[in-house]
């Protein structure tokens, strides 16, 4: 959006695209700072998606697997990771890869932040019916057994 928009409008444009993305669980977001904080509800819809989110640079898939790696290396984040993980199921994002771009992550945050985040989108998956997730299961050990 330019410059030129005003307050109202930049709001309307976020809502759109924060309806879009994030759906009945982002408004509720909204919703929930209405008694404490509502100028920062404000801003997360007219700056974060009025402005960052509307960006035509980056496609929305693409802005939830970025949200998600820095979520998930923050850490701290997971009630707005699963926010993040049902919005990324939102704009197309399959949970195998969301799986996998938290095992990516491992190796850049640790395995305690992939872990937490991890057992956020589990929990994302299990309200959606969508466990267990196919194609995660380990590959067969390549050493037999031994018997005692």
């Amino acid at each position: 959006m330019s410059g030129s928009t005003t307050r109202e409008e930049r709001f309307a444009q976020g809502l759109k695209v924060l309806r879009s993305v994030d759906g009945e669980i982002g408004q509720r977001v909204i919703d929930s700072l209405a008694d404490i904080n509502p100028e920062m509800g404000h801003q997360i819809v007219a700056w974060g998606f009025g402005e960052i989110y509307s960006r035509p640079e980056l496609q929305p898939r693409d802005r939830q697997l970025v949200t998600l790696g820095m979520l998930t290396a923050l850490g701290g984040c997971e009630p707005q990771l699963e926010v993040h993980i049902n919005a990324a199921l939102n704009v197309g994002l399959t949970p195998q890869q969301i799986v996998e771009a938290l095992l990516h992550s491992a190796g850049y945050c640790g395995f305690p932040r992939a872990l937490n985040a991890t057992f956020v989108a589990k929990k994302v998956f299990d309200e959606r019916g969508l466990l267990p997730v196919e194609g995660q299961q380990p590959k067969p050990s390549q050493n037999p057994p031994t018997s005692a």
